[in-house]
């Protein structure tokens, strides 16, 4: 590749995503306001007293999470610096579990602000954290229009949970 050449990055497979009708409701406000009783079927993964961990639906990779504030905003500035730091302390957290259960060789930890920017729902701040393995992006997705997630995410559901 020349220096300055572009190289594409495809994601076919989120396709269905962004054009599927979204709901009236914010799913965070809804998920994360849920009974705790029903965090398994909603995949919410942990609560702290102002933000929780839940598994993303359309996930990158196994093990994609997202970390939330209970509050509906959409800028990290409207966080008080007691829910950002809770945040931040959550993703931490949850880069240790993720590196020692899933074993996973990095990750990509982030938030996309603002739909120009990626985010699904824009309207509700959320950071991602994607476990990462070499060799985990290949072919399959180029020719087939299909992501490899080899682990269903309620059984990986179960087995993050065994880890808090």
């Amino acid at each position: 590749m020349k220096i300055g050449e572009l190289k594409n990055l495809w994601a076919p497979w989120r396709k269905s995503y962004i054009v599927e009708p979204k709901p009236e409701a914010c799913v965070f406000c809804e998920k994360g306001n849920a009974n705790p009783a029903n965090d398994r079927e909603n995949l919410v993964l942990s609560r702290k007293e102002n933000s929780f961990v839940i598994m993303n639906i359309y996930p990158y990779n196994a093990g994609h999470l997202l970390v939330a504030p209970y509050v509906h905003i959409a800028q990290p500035e409207e966080l008080s610096r007691e829910v950002y730091h809770e945040i931040c302390d959550s993703i931490l957290e949850w880069k240790q579990i993720l590196e020692k259960s899933l074993k996973a060789h990095g990750l990509n930890i982030g938030v996309n602000l603002g739909s120009a920017a990626g985010a699904g729902i824009a309207e509700h701040l959320h950071y991602h954290i994607i476990p990462r393995w070499q060799g985990d992006t290949n072919f399959i997705t180029t020719v087939a229009d299909t992501r490899v997630v080899s682990q269903s995410l309620t059984d990986l559901y179960d087995k993050l949970k065994l880890e808090i």
